[in-house]
């Protein structure tokens, strides 16, 4: 495909008009999915993709426009002038834009992930197998993922992955069910099972009557998948510079007023480390990291090219919603066996669900515990908890009332699959929290 790209993109300069200037950015899959129920497969395919968005800019002004490539070289080349001609059209129209900011320094780049994927036969065998007398229902998605950036100027960018994602739950009754998953760029079987294994064991305690508990305040212990729900929510804004200087970000009171998250607390955007494209679509590369928090200290900021001449300041590569792709919260000194005993009396959740803001400003995040959740008296789990709400501030769960952070991170990449496979993940430990806020 990076071949047939760059001769799209030869042909399409080739066409262009005196001080014109053309970038294009491709994202594609070739993918197979798997739908189970019952641990039977209900339902399997396969979606082979490519998604083109041209932009076309005459000084100040610029216009875009997106297409589906078909594979067939005359039907593309003719589809994409057509493109550039409806562009051209649309540029006499378009005022200037005065935050417009594009690489114009030529920057070449490839880069392959190695992956060791089993094929999708062998992979949903594996499943049925160990989930035999399950009732277990998820999606396994697995494939190739590249994107791709040219421009007239001559740069050529590309990056190309495999990766599986299964997103799967053990099913018991009603709304009793385990939620977990298992990704990666390589099939361990023996992680798998023990992911299963811990799964099955969750699966007998929620066949126990649920207790309710009192809203009020406990100690916490959030799974990792439990955590991305709430680093998610943090890069919505908590990064970026645009909703710093419009005083949207919900890390406002680290920015502007001094506050600090515990020392323990270090994450930055590891483009080196996840499976994203070290560049963006306006050719821009990216840094291998960013820090974002340092030690509980607010570091930098996620730049995307119009904030960058905004507000005069230097570009890192960031997308137009500045949020993190590959967001690495670094690892605690919390032993796996010590979870249970340090949380002595509390709540354990393995995830979270419905988050949003209650107050944007002051990092508060309000959302419901869903799936399996735990009440755990002298260090054991005893019984299922019902569905509760929380409303928690950002700034305690990570600054004071963080007991700790395990030693084992997980990777997780992303389960989205709207319009195409997402590349975006996170790497993340487990944290024990105090004083937790369930309102009711």
């Amino acid at each position: 495909m990076q071949q047939y790209f760059n001769q799209i993109a030869d042909t399409a300069t080739q066409g262009l008009q005196r001080n014109e200037v053309l970038t294009a950015y491709v994202s594609g899959e070739d993918s197979d999915f798997c739908r189970f129920n019952g641990a039977k497969v209900r339902q399997a395919g396969s979606v082979k993709q490519s998604k083109l968005e041209l932009r076309l800019i005459v000084g100040r002004r610029n216009a875009q426009g997106e297409l589906s490539l078909s594979g067939v070289r005359t039907e593309d080349d003719l589809r994409v002038s057509q493109m550039l001609s409806l562009l051209r059209g649309q540029l006499k129209q378009l005022p200037e834009d005065p935050y417009l900011l594009y690489a114009t320094d030529v920057q070449s780049s490839e880069q392959r992930q190695v992956s060791e994927l089993p094929s999708c036969a062998e992979a949903i065998s594996r499943v049925v197998v160990h989930a035999k007398g399950l009732d277990l229902v998820g999606i396994y998605a697995a494939g190739s993922l590249y994107r791709g950036f040219a421009n007239s100027l001559g740069q050529r960018n590309w990056f190309e992955t495999a990766n599986f994602n299964f997103d799967f739950s053990l099913y018991l009754r009603a709304d009793k069910a385990v939620k977990t998953g298992y990704g990666g760029l390589v099939w361990n079987e023996a992680e798998f099972s023990a992911k299963l294994a811990t799964a099955k064991a969750q699966l007998a305690v929620l066949n126990q009557p649920a207790r309710s508990i009192k809203p009020g305040q406990y100690r916490v212990y959030l799974a990792p998948q439990a955590l991305a729900e709430v680093t998610e929510m943090l890069g919505w804004g908590g990064f970026s510079l645009k909703a710093q200087k419009t005083k949207h970000t919900p890390l406002l009171r680290m920015i502007a007023g001094g506050a600090k998250m515990a020392p323990s607390v270090t994450m930055i955007e590891d483009t080196a480390g996840g499976s994203t494209a070290n560049f963006n679509d306006l050719g821009y590369i990216k840094p291998a990291q960013v820090t974002l928090i340092e030690a509980g200290i607010y570091r930098d900021a996620l730049v995307s090219p119009r904030s960058a001449q905004e507000y005069g300041v230097q570009t890192n590569g960031a997308g137009a919603d500045e949020s993190p792709q590959s967001l690495s919260l670094a690892a605690g000194t919390l032993a796996e066996e010590q979870v249970l005993p340090t949380l002595r009396d509390g709540i354990y959740l393995n995830n979270l669900w419905y988050l949003n803001f209650s107050d944007r400003p002051a990092g508060r995040v309000t959302g419901m515990t869903r799936f399996a959740s735990f009440w755990v008296e002298h260090g054991e789990i005893r019984e299922p908890l019902n569905v509760m709400r929380f409303d928690e501030s950002l700034l305690r769960l990570f600054g004071d009332k963080l007991v700790g952070l395990t030693a084992k991170r997980e990777m997780l990449p992303s389960a989205r699959t709207y319009g195409q496979r997402s590349l975006e993940g996170s790497h993340l430990p487990g944290a024990i929290v105090d004083d937790f806020s369930f309102t009711l």
